[in-house]
């Protein structure tokens, strides 16, 4: 039983995201301090450490050998730096210059891919950590090369050891990110569930925002684990594990589309149905299929084999129920409400197919192609192209190039004028602290200083209980482990981490108590320029790219329609391109989303903007869901002139939505027909309702074809219902 227990508690554990991370930088660490120690030669521990940090910084998913061609270039560019630093160091001007180009170069590096941006970031700390290693010899006569020499040995022996344990453990990542999806989607099916509670309150809105949030935070996690399939699947195709995986991505991503779909206005439902339990049935469904997306990112996890329980079944079977009780009282009303059930309940039970499927995920590879989208650059004439791109005032990363190389040549001037003791941490702390947008700067300037009081108050502790040197190496080893297995997800405990492995470090060698204070005020400053360079220098107010977002969220949402157009014309293939098209409108929908968040908590009175910008998001994110309704329902139309004349109607929605996109992404105002004004849109709708089935025939038709008609006529008529919206909302956003 005990070892039961212990295998148990083991694998757990191991399923965790930070522990693999953390037994890692253990080794790496470990054997440093150790080797250090008993070559008596402690004063080499600041560099070395300061080395693995920064590989550990450049290090991204991927398969060992796309690591190791990772590491190799990341060495490379250490070195490059590093002995720039060195030799620039003594002359002021030459260093100041060199850094700022240095900044702005390897800032637009990461315009490439993410592997550039992290290899770019973890450049810049190293050239940092030189300076400080520099600053802290003085004229002791060191060689030149030997605190290069050192930083390199350290970055060398992480990634090393990083490229071992990824060719040991190929699918732990891959694990770990599919869990995440899972997870993601339990929280998305929850909230959905609220939107079926039978409560006439004014708090829909407001739901549907939460969900508009979830959903992005959802793509996110897709994302993550599609690339980290993709830098897996060419190494190891032959592997039965990564076709899997495969499938458990292809099925995460057909429940998002399936749950994120709506067939009718909640409201309406809400009123119709207030009295009956059939919402109430929909709302279980929902969340008992939330919980078996729980238990499937277990059993991904820790690697056991998941087997959907019958709750699912069951309530499956209840609603079906409920919604043949109310059929069967006839009430005319309710035929479109009934029939947009019969369409949700068709979706859920779809859904739940696919949960059960998930205990067989290869089985689904032979439902789509299999191929995933390389979004990395092809050619080094690509990778110059995507840099080139961003060589516009407008663009974000280049607005943020600007503002680092400026904060820092600033933060090196004060230092000089102020001779502050350690005043490299100032231009590190910088760089730790400023980020793109105003929200995460203030949020990282509160946690950097926060977490640095914190670790510089513990470190002063444990000077005076343990003065035993050997001990305190041995926390400078866990304070290390617990900065990587945190600085992800708490960034607050991270700093106090990083502060007490370089107090402990430092005292080593000399008095490391005579670091707190300079530590401090270096922390402070450094901080304070970052927050005044951001909210200074091209500041990147959110409320000035919203048309921007909101426009290619539209056109997104065009894109997205014309492919579902495709695949009622010509059948259903999940090939890539529609899976494209459709991930392609949930990012966009995620950026708006994210960037209205960021809108909110930034200064001055942003309220007005704020509630603009919801108020399209709403909207936006509605048509989204009705699109994920033909989605969930997508196969060919029957031939005839009426299937025709929808599929010209999605065409015109298509036009109009890519119409209004384009103008929004100019910053238009308005611009007549091609703004969808509201008389058209009613026409349009006009034009939808004999196909919504209000003929009586069309009612009381059992054949397949005329419901599907009928269900791709409902759905294109409630996004018709959100335009004349969409189209306020949208003038609203560029009128301001």
């Amino acid at each position: 039983m005990f070892s039961l227990n212990l295998s148990s508690t083991m694998r757990r554990l191991w399923a965790l995201n930070s522990f693999a991370y953390s037994i890692r930088v253990a080794i790496a660490l470990s054997v440093l301090m150790a080797g250090c120690w008993s070559l008596d030669r402690m004063p080499l521990v600041v560099p070395l450490f300061l080395g693995v940090v920064a590989s550990a910084l450049a290090e991204t998913d991927d398969n060992w050998r796309g690591r190791a061609r990772a590491l190799l270039l990341t060495l490379v560019c250490f070195a490059a730096v590093a002995f720039a630093v060195q030799a620039a160091f003594a002359h002021r001007a030459l260093f100041v210059v060199g850094l700022m180009l240095v900044t702005f170069t390897l800032t637009m590096l990461g315009a490439v891919s993410r592997r550039y941006q992290a290899i770019g970031y973890a450049t810049l700390i190293l050239a940092l950590y030189t300076s400080i290693g520099m600053d802290q010899r003085g004229d002791a006569g060191q060689a030149f090369w030997l605190e290069p020499a050192l930083l390199l040995a350290g970055a060398g022996w992480y990634g090393l050891l990083s490229v071992v344990w990824c060719a040991l453990f190929v699918h732990q990542p891959v694990q770990q990110n599919l869990a995440l999806v899972m997870r993601e989607l339990e929280a998305y099916l929850r909230l959905k569930s609220t939107l079926f509670e039978p409560v006439r309150d004014d708090q829909g809105e407001v739901r549907r925002l939460q969900l508009a949030q979830q959903s992005g935070r959802v793509v996110m996690a897709l994302n993550q684990a599609k690339e980290s399939i993709f830098n897996r699947i060419d190494a190891t195709r032959s592997s039965s594990r990564m076709k899997q995986y495969l499938g458990l991505y292809f099925i995460a991503q057909d429940i998002h589309e399936r749950a994120s779909s709506s067939h009718y206005p909640y409201d309406a439902l809400i009123d119709a149905f207030f009295h009956s339990d059939v919402l109430f049935r929909c709302q279980r469904l929902l969340r008992v299929q939330g919980r078996a997306c729980g238990e499937l990112g277990r059993a991904i996890l820790l690697r056991v084999p998941f087997v959907k329980g019958q709750k699912g079944s069951t309530a499956l079977l209840d609603l079906r129920s409920s919604i043949a009780h109310l059929e069967a009282r006839q009430e005319p009303q309710w035929a479109a409400l009934l029939a947009s059930l019969q369409a949700l309940a068709d979706n859920l039970a779809t859904l739940d197919a696919q949960l059960a499927g998930a205990s067989h995920p290869e089985a689904q590879l032979g439902a789509h192609d299999g191929a995933l989208y390389d979004r990395t650059p092809r050619s080094w004439r690509d990778a110059w192209g995507r840099v080139r791109e961003q060589f516009r005032l407008s663009s974000p990363l280049l607005r943020h190039a600007l503002r680092l190389s400026l904060a820092l040549a600033s933060g090196y001037g004060l230092m000089r004028a102020i001779h502050a003791h350690q005043g490299y941490w100032i231009l590190l702390t910088t760089i730790f602290v400023c980020q793109p947008s105003f929200n995460a700067t203030r949020q990282r300037m509160v946690q950097r200083v926060a977490g640095t009081i914190i670790g510089l108050a513990i470190g002063w502790a444990l000077f005076d209980l343990f003065p035993n040197l050997l001990l305190q190496a041995m926390f400078t080893v866990v304070a290390g482990v617990m900065f990587f297995s945190m600085r992800t997800t708490r960034y607050t405990i991270a700093t106090a981490s990083m502060t007490l492995v370089v107090l402990m470090c430092f005292n080593q060698t000399g008095d490391g108590e005579v670091l707190i204070v300079p530590r401090m005020v270096d922390t402070l400053i450094g901080s304070a320029l970052a927050g005044a360079a951001v909210f200074l220098v091209l500041p990147d107010w959110q409320g000035r790219r919203l048309d921007a977002l909101a426009g290619r969220a539209l056109a997104a949402l065009a894109n997205y329609l014309r492919a579902l157009t495709g695949q009622f014309r010509d059948g259903r293939v999940d090939d890539l391109a529609y899976r494209l098209a459709r991930r392609n409108a949930h990012n966009a929908d995620a950026a708006l989303s994210t960037a209205l968040g960021n809108l909110m908590t930034e200064p001055g009175r942003r309220a007005d903007e704020g509630e603009r910008g919801l108020r399209f998001l709403v909207h936006s994110h509605t048509v989204l869901n009705y699109l994920s309704g033909l989605g969930a329902h997508r196969e060919a139309l029957a031939a005839g002139e009426r299937s025709a004349a929808l599929l010209a109607d999605a065409e015109q929605v298509a036009a109009l939505l890519q119409s209004l996109g384009g103008n929004l992404a100019q910053g238009k105002a308005h611009s007549g027909d091609g703004l969808a004004p509201a008389e058209n849109n009613a026409a349009a709708s006009g034009r939808l309702a004999p196909a919504a089935g209000n003929a009586p025939d069309d009612t009381r038709s059992a054949d397949a074809a005329d419901a599907l008609q009928r269900l791709v006529a409902e759905q294109l008529r409630l996004i018709h219902g959100q335009l004349t919206p969409l189209h306020q909302a949208a003038l609203s956003l560029v009128a301001h």
